[in-house]
């Protein structure tokens, strides 16, 4: 039960990382310091989904899931409603390019604005 609900956790924290990579620069617009945070995790945010790479959560999750005897994403709230979310059907790697390239332009907007509104 206790693997269980660390997968769950696991990716939960996905989740708000992946949210506070996409819309984390508007949180900067109020709070300018969380750009020390929200720069590097934007930053890995477009690496791993231009050159399609594997985060680091995705697998400890599956450890997680496989340590607590079930098979792949199989059940549960958080499986089955944020799973999706994290890993829809049909992610091709074009479609993961437009996301990375669709991650930072937003984000150059936001940041221009920010440091237009600085001066």
């Amino acid at each position: 039960m206790l693997l269980d609900w660390a997968a769950d956790a696991v990716l939960v924290v996905h989740l708000l990382f992946i949210a506070f990579v996409v819309f984390g620069g508007l949180l900067v617009l109020r709070r300018p310091r969380l750009a020390w945070l929200h720069l590097p995790a934007a930053a890995w945010g477009v690496v791993v989904e231009v050159l399609h790479l594997q985060c680091p959560l995705t697998p400890l999750e599956n450890q997680l899931r496989e340590a607590a005897g079930q098979a792949g994403y199989d059940g549960g709230f958080i499986a089955h409603y944020l799973m999706p979310t994290i890993y829809p059907a049909g992610l091709t790697p074009r479609i993961q390019l437009g996301l990375g390239i669709f991650v930072l332009l937003l984000n150059v907007v936001i940041y221009a604005r920010l440091l237009r509104v600085k001066r």
